[in-house]
């Protein structure tokens, strides 16, 4: 019997279930008639703010946040709205939305331009000193970004925001090496407010100069045809090989990760097509869902959009956005190739087909039909490569996409069309804006109290007294205290990120583990930008990982499969966004742009990486060249482990140590056809 296929609206409300940052409230026309008035708004100030104004920064982080704000209040319900139905019609309603809400984000617009509208010379005398208007403004600006941010995103991050607001008030009661002095109210707001540091630090900044023009962009590639021609192309490269379908998933995702930084809207998007052809083909629903969701939190890795956090990076570590890209891509590229193997050896053990000729489309019709609406991205990557900035890459991107999309005849843009992706692209920032803002909050009281230094010895004193006892253990002596002392502090921080992400947007727990683990891998030695990629990739990995894998449990609503097993086996699947961490730290080299780099390293650390990711997919799969017996799985994925280990000489051992498997493999494969 022929599967029943998801419609638009079942895929939308999936997605509105599984991603609060798309669980918008429904209104009426004349509500939702001024709610898309001020998106648009929003984005045509944006693309003319980045592209032809100067306008000075704080003015800018003002105005994007009292957009972010007012939008959020209108946008998101009280209650996290999964209804696509109006909310009857009360008193104390106006087509849906409160009257209350309407005040809030009156009250938010008022409060985050209050500061930037302040003379220059008046702001300056009053930091420091701020007086008893300042402080009141402050609070209501503080108070409605935590709500905002707690409607937007849920409620996690504002609980992580509300701890740090008090352990900045109670500083002298903290214990051990969080003890500090304290701050009074007034000195907390006078720091968070009247300064760069907090609501309108670096976090907001980034999501208003850079961040909202990427999402801007990628939307309206989307909507020129950029995400079919990416999908058609999957299909035209891998369809017809073994397990086609998945394969297909694999190189659609890492296509559409090129314009989407999102894995739960690539996973809705993606999965409609390639969860029920992988079906089809042979595949358990729980593995076609977990290959989908695996693939598609690739996309906030996969340059050049890399989601928000390639722009924080920028502005962090002060390095140009096209060394943050090279960095980015052979990890990535490590990634996509885990999946690749283990759906590839999958679709060998049960014997399964790619699609047929006729379920395919053809390469050259694809190509005529799509072409121009690769122009854009090309363009965007030229720019960014050229060493231009990212708003300006942006901006020109943003102009061929719409010049394209008006000269294209087989998708062309109308202005009806137009404005929904302007409205569209800003809908999106919203959430993000206002995890951005609540952010702020976390790393103003991190400078504020040096809590980011204090949090780094702790981890560093108790990942040296373990390293301590376990150098005394016979052959762990081996490695010295200070190697034990990195490799747990490597694997407590990459807990704290998995345990951070679970239901926080990943750039916002990107920008707070950085501030607190940053200083304790950098007295252990490590580059900056590794470490930065390192929380990173931790960050990303709680998409697909139990008990919150929101991207898992997004395609296991669209295949039918359970959403916890579909989270292990998504996590499995994603076992080299794990490991890859682990590597670059040991060999910087793999990133290309740190510190030390030689093309020998390089090669060696990416070669046996690949190696080791191959042979811990073969292990996870019980099949190299025929099926595999238990001790050989997990002789083979010990072995990995090796490879994984940078260095020649261990991938000498790995290789010495694989070979009778491989060639136990092959003998028993030639008795079997046979």
């Amino acid at each position: 019997m022929a599967e029943k296929k998801l419609s638009a609206d079942e895929l939308a409300q999936i997605e509105r279930t599984f991603d609060p940052e798309s669980a918008f409230r429904p209104t009426g026309k004349s509500m939702g008639f001024l709610i898309t008035a001020g998106l648009v708004a929003m984005s045509i100030y944006h693309f003319y703010a980045s592209g032809f104004a100067l306008i000075q920064e704080l003015t800018h982080r003002g105005i994007h946040l009292s957009f972010v704000l007012g939008l959020v209040f209108l946008l998101f319900s009280w209650r996290k709205s999964l209804s696509v139905e109006i909310a009857p019609k009360e008193w104390y309603r106006f087509d849906g939305v409160p009257f209350s809400d309407i005040l809030l984000a009156s009250l938010g617009v008022f409060a985050a331009m209050y500061l930037p509208l302040l003379p220059s010379a008046a702001l300056a005398m009053r930091v420091g000193n701020p007086s008893a208007g300042d402080v009141f403004m402050g609070s209501a600006l503080l108070l409605l970004t935590l709500e905002a941010s707690r409607r937007s995103v849920g409620i996690t991050l504002p609980l992580i925001g509300i701890g740090f607001i008090v352990f900045a008030l109670f500083g002298p009661w903290m214990p051990g090496a969080l003890k500090h002095g304290g701050a009074s109210w007034s000195g907390l707001i006078n720091h968070l407010y009247m300064t760069n540091q907090g609501i309108y630090g670096i976090a907001i900044g980034v999501m208003a100069k850079y961040v909202f023009l990427f999402i801007l962009f990628g939307v309206l590639a989307t909507r020129i045809g950029l995400g079919q021609l990416f999908i058609d192309l999957a299909m035209v490269l891998a369809g017809k090989y073994a397990g086609g379908p998945a394969k297909v998933a694999i190189f659609s995702s890492a296509f559409m990760g090129t314009i989407s930084g999102s894995s739960i809207a690539n996973t809705v998007t993606t999965g409609a097509l390639t969860i029920p052809a992988m079906k089809k083909v042979g595949y358990s629903a729980r593995f076609a869902a977990a290959v989908e969701a695996t693939s598609s939190t690739g996309g906030q890795i996969t340059p050049p959009i890399l989601g928000a956090a390639a722009f924080i990076m920028v502005e962090y570590l002060e390095l140009p956005l096209r060394d943050i890209l090279a960095a980015a891509l052979f990890p990535a590229l490590l990634h996509y190739f885990g999946i690749f193997i283990m759906v590839h050896l999958e679709a060998k053990r049960l014997g399964l087909r790619g699609l047929e000729a006729s379920e395919l489309p053809k390469a050259a019709q694809v190509l005529r039909q799509n072409w121009m609406s690769v122009v854009p991205l090309i363009i965007l990557v030229y720019f960014i490569l050229s060493g231009r900035t990212p708003d300006f890459a942006a901006v020109y991107g943003i102009i061929a996409c719409v010049v394209i999309g008006f000269l294209n005849p087989l998708n062309r843009l109308t202005i009806p069309d137009l404005i929904t992706a302007l409205s569209g692209g800003a809908r999106n920032t919203i959430a993000v804006g206002a995890a951005a803002a609540t952010v702020g909050i976390v790393v103003g009281v991190v400078t504020l109290t040096g809590v980011g230094f204090r949090l780094g010895y702790v981890v560093v004193q108790t990942a040296t007294d373990l390293g301590t006892s376990l150098s005394e253990l016979g052959p762990l002596s081996y490695f010295s205290v200070t190697q034990w002392a990195l490799f747990i502090s490597l694997i407590l921080i990459a807990f704290s990120c998995i345990i951070m992400g679970a239901g926080i947007p990943t750039t916002a727990t990107y920008i707070i583990l950085v501030a607190v683990a940053a200083p304790a891998l950098a007295q252990l030695g490590v580059e900056p930008i590794v470490a930065h990629f390192f929380v990173f990739y931790y960050g990303v990995l709680a998409d697909i990982t139990p008990p919150v894998a929101l991207a898992a449990y997004a395609a296991a609503g669209i295949s039918g499969s359970n959403p916890f097993e579909t989270g292990n086996t998504a996590f499995r699947l994603g076992i080299a966004k794990a490991l890859v961490p682990f590597v670059f730290v040991y060999s910087p080299s793999l990133l290309l742009v740190a510190q030390g780099f030689t093309w020998y390293a390089f090669f060696i650390t990416l070669f046996g990486a690949m190696l080791g990711i191959a042979s811990i997919g073969a292990a996870f799969s019980g099949f190299i060249f025929t099926k595999m017996t238990q001790g050989e799985r997990w002789y083979v994925g010990i072995v990995g482990l090796l490879f994984v280990v940078p260095g020649l000489p261990t991938m000498t051992i790995a290789a010495m140590a694989m070979s009778p498997v491989l060639i136990m493999q092959w003998q028993k494969s030639k008795v079997i056809k046979t």
